[in-house]
């Protein structure tokens, strides 16, 4: 999912348009199917752009000027946010912070400082550019470490694209300026045409439909009167008032994790229970 709206980014960029690609996966098929997808995007758009794809991490890293990762390492969900929910913890998304982000960092950090490890050898020049457990993440790469790095999101962008459609405009119309940190970015000026558009938005929050598509961000708009950049279910969880309340969790469209089928259930528990022994 990462990897084919990235490479829409990057092949959208004229200074970017020849840039040689190197995909690596361990996953011979995953790297096929992302592969093909991007040769296809490179075909279709005439750039001179080089898609290389290798299962040999050194190969794709040598000589690299920019390195973006968006591994998982592990059964999330079942992980994450199950083992967390059967001790009466329910996370919305379980990847940033709380239980989740912790169990997250615990798998992934490791392997991403064996990828600071080549980098220093291969290219050390680089920066590196992660997704979730961002917080952690790109703390422990910074404090083991001197490899640059920032941790990226596409929620602001796609917020851009969303409060356009809230406010019936087209996204050509729109311009914004934002700061904040990952997962929680604010627009701090929001315009339509040079004209402020925040009155819309809070025109927009009259009609309860609009509201429904997302309802924490728009209860967050109430208060600082700027609209924050993630999801209903990103922001849910990093701030205290919106969990943990059934009544108020079922009035923000908020249904608990789904830890589905028996078997998936029973899967967690006994991972617990080996855990739980272990320690």
């Amino acid at each position: 999912m990462f990897t084919r709206r990235l490479l829409g980014d990057v092949l959208s960029f004229p200074s970017l348009t020849d840039s040689k690609i190197a995909l690596m996966d361990i996953d011979a098929e995953r790297l096929e199917l992302i592969s093909g997808l991007a040769n296809r995007l490179v075909t279709d758009s005439k750039i001179g752009a080089q898609i290389e794809a290798t299962t040999d991490r050194a190969k794709a890293l040598e000589g690299a000027d920019f390195v973006i990762t968006t591994i998982p390492v592990g059964d999330d969900d079942d992980v994450a946010r199950g083992i967390p929910q059967c001790m009466g913890i329910d996370q919305a998304v379980g990847d940033t912070i709380g239980p989740g982000g912790i169990i997250k960092a615990l798998r992934t950090v490791p392997a991403l400082l064996d990828i600071c490890l080549d980098m220093g050898r291969l290219c050390p020049r680089a920066w590196l550019s992660y997704t979730n457990p961002m917080a952690i993440a790109c703390r422990a790469i910074s404090e083991a470490t001197t490899v640059p790095n920032v941790g990226l999101c596409h929620s602001v962008q796609n917020t851009a694209r969303q409060l356009s459609e809230y406010i019936g405009a087209d996204q050509s119309e729109m311009s914004d300026w934002k700061a904040g940190i990952n997962h929680m970015a604010w627009f701090l000026k929001l315009e339509r045409n040079g004209v402020d558009a925040y009155l819309n938005l809070f025109e927009a929050m009259d009609g309860p439909q609009k509201i429904s598509m997302d309802t924490v961000p728009f209860e967050v708009l109430r208060q600082p009167e700027y609209f924050v950049s993630e999801s209903t279910r990103h922001m849910s969880e990093y701030v205290p008032y919106f969990q943990g309340d059934p009544i108020r969790m079922e009035w923000f469209n908020l249904a608990p994790f789904d830890l589905g089928a028996r078997a998936q259930l029973l899967r967690v528990d006994a991972h617990y229970e080996t855990i739980h022994e272990e320690l």
